[in-house]
């Protein structure tokens, strides 16, 4: 009975939490959960919390790699090291870059999911195609040479790609519709980042099957953008129109800098857990010395600093995340008063649900694929299963 596993704790489900619960895996799936041990004369694992492992749909990198760096060793090293934060499923993502860049890294991500095994970390369920269709005035600190507006034939060769489920694009940008429909035809999940689009173009855009907007707050339209773009009277954002449209989602960058404790606790009271996901959006800098680094491709990225807490460009500006999913999940615990299993779905199941795998990842039920965490009572990581098998850092 080696291929069986029990764990044992304050088992974090989507809509509650089971007390002194057992969750039984077998040849890497769930085959129970409840109050009881089926297999009384096996051992359980014990932890305070058991916990689904954690889903990333918004992530460059890690470990001094950026997916963009497109090596399957990168590729590698940022899943091993997402791992270690709790991340079992993973949608690695592009910045902005060239055709060429851009290809790089989809075929690296194809290969290591190809030959994926528990010890490579988390797992790919797909890329993220996000840049290069950004707005100019809001490219943020990726490369602004690798940005553009849609090219038909570029995309349309991507997006063919079974690996990319997620796509991006500015909804203002001339062919944005268009990037759309061809998007929602080829299956993705589609989202509007790095745009400083109004309620009436993401309007269209929800029309073409857009769901999603990025890291709510950063790099996205708000009323005083909108005037600086079309002056008075002042429009309605990005803000706005995901607050008044609930079958649009949304994510935060939950790590302490990007946003304060009453925005974070303003998004979960008004959006809600089952369309406000947690990303990490990490780059490179994740569990690395402070110092410089390139945000992007190792050639041709931008030039980031980090000072050990935060990564900015030269002038001060924000770059991503240099933190892990479980950081995530401890800060918006602190910032707000939403229960344990609340927070945990926010990285776990509604990132799942959003992105279409939530029937073998993201929860912890009956048929889904046994990716487990160990959480102490401060919500640290004290052990990480991937399909049954306990991942070693």
């Amino acid at each position: 009975m080696n291929d069986i596993v029990v764990f044992k704790g304050e088992v974090l489900l989507p809509d509650r939490i089971l007390s002194d619960g057992y969750v039984t895996c077998r040849n890497g799936r769930i085959t129970n959960v409840g109050t009881e041990n089926p297999f009384p004369d096996l051992d359980a694992i014990e932890g305070r919390y058991v916990s689904p492992g954690f889903v990333d749909i918004h992530v460059h990198g890690g470990a001094n790699a950026d997916y963009m760096d497109g090596d399957k060793d990168a590729v590698v090293a940022s899943n091993r090291c997402h791992a270690r934060h709790g991340t079992t499923t993973l949608f690695p993502t592009t910045t902005t870059g060239t055709r060429e860049e851009l290809d790089a890294m989809i075929s690296a991500c194809e290969a290591v999911r190809n030959t994926w095994r528990s010890s490579d970390g988390a797992r790919i369920a797909g890329v993220h195609f996000y840049g290069p269709y950004f707005a100019e005035d809001k490219v943020g600190v990726h490369s602004i040479d690798g940005r553009r507006n849609p090219v038909k034939e570029e995309y349309e060769f991507f997006l063919r790609r079974s690996i990319v489920r997620i796509a991006t694009c500015a909804a203002e940008l001339s062919g944005a519709l268009d990037f759309y429909r061809f998007a929602e035809r080829s299956g993705c999940f589609i989202t509007c980042g790095h745009s400083n689009a109004h309620w009436g173009e993401l309007e269209l855009g929800f029309a073409q099957g857009v769901r999603h907007v990025d890291h709510f707050w950063c790099a996205m339209s708000s009323v005083s953008s909108l005037r600086g773009r079309f002056g008075t009277p002042m429009r309605a954002g990005m803000e706005q129109y995901v607050l008044h449209n609930e079958e649009m989602s949304t994510e935060v960058i939950a790590d302490g800098y990007h946003l304060s404790d009453e925005l974070l606790k303003f998004a979960y009271d008004m959006i809600g857990n089952h369309r406000l996901c947690l990303v990490t959006d990490a780059n490179r800098a994740l569990d690395c010395p402070p110092g410089e680094y390139r945000f992007g491709p190792a050639e041709t990225g931008s030039i980031v600093f980090s000072d050990g807490k935060t990564v900015s460009d030269a002038d001060g500006g924000l770059a991503s995340s240099m933190h892990g999913m479980d950081h995530m999940v401890r800060r918006m615990a602190k910032a707000t008063d939403a229960p344990i299993h609340s927070i945990i779905k926010m990285a776990s199941q509604t990132p799942a649900v959003l992105a279409g795998i939530s029937a073998d990842h993201g929860s912890l039920e009956v048929g889904r694929a046994a990716d487990v965490l160990l959480l102490s009572e401060e919500l640290e990581i004290e052990g990480v299963y991937i399909g049954g098998e306990e991942f070693i850092s």
